[in-house]
């Protein structure tokens, strides 16, 4: 029988990606089910719709709402919760650095550790020294910032979102299951359970 799996589509700026991305790992390897962790862009996304930041933004009581619903379940995860500034916070230096990243064993942990970087620390991860020192604490080889930033690489992450937007996709966490779409941190568990009950 195949292993099941599933594909973590995941916006460094997100709330919720964040409680994901911390409990993805261990969740996955309960269940039996191997993860691809795809970062992406939500800015053009967002775009596409009329929207120039956040949804969370746009509609106040939606983000106040969110911003106690996140330390609720950061609580339950023992997490921690500090909203950064500015939010949302510019991630697209973090999400071409995470796709080298993710080709190496560092790669998770260095996906959590600027999730903590921004979601428990406040810090600003548009800040390139916020990234390396990210890169550093996982133990990414020198050089990751500037390889990151070549053309190659960019066009790897637009690619990438482009193809999130073929697929579907409209906001982050997501997870699929070949052509099967969960949203949302909440959805995990249920996205886990159908990779499990039709892997191929």
């Amino acid at each position: 029988m195949t292993k099941p799996k599933l594909e973590f589509w995941f916006e460094f700026a997100s709330t919720y990606s964040y409680l994901s991305a911390m409990r993805l790992p261990a969740a996955a390897s309960n269940a039996g089910v191997e993860v691809h962790w795809r970062p992406f862009l939500l800015g053009p996304i967002f775009a596409v719709q009329g929207w120039d930041t956040s949804p969370f933004n746009i509609y106040a009581a939606k983000g106040r709402y969110m911003w106690r619903d996140l330390a609720r379940r950061a609580d339950r995860l023992g997490l921690t919760v500090e909203k950064p500034d500015p939010f949302p916070q510019n991630g697209i230096l973090a999400a071409r650095v995470a796709q080298i990243a993710l080709e190496r064993p560092e790669g998770i942990d260095f996906c959590q550790t600027i999730y903590r970087a921004q979601f428990s620390k406040g810090l600003n991860i548009s800040d390139p020294s916020v990234v390396a020192a990210c890169a550093d604490a996982v133990g990414l080889p020198d050089g990751v910032i500037e390889a990151a930033q070549s053309d190659t690489n960019k066009l790897a992450l637009r690619q990438t979102t482009d193809e999130a937007t073929r697929r579907g996709l409209f906001g982050a966490p997501s997870f699929l299951v070949g052509d099967e779409l969960f949203w949302g941190d909440d959805r995990l568990e249920d996205a886990l359970d159908w990779a499990v009950r039709h892997a191929q």
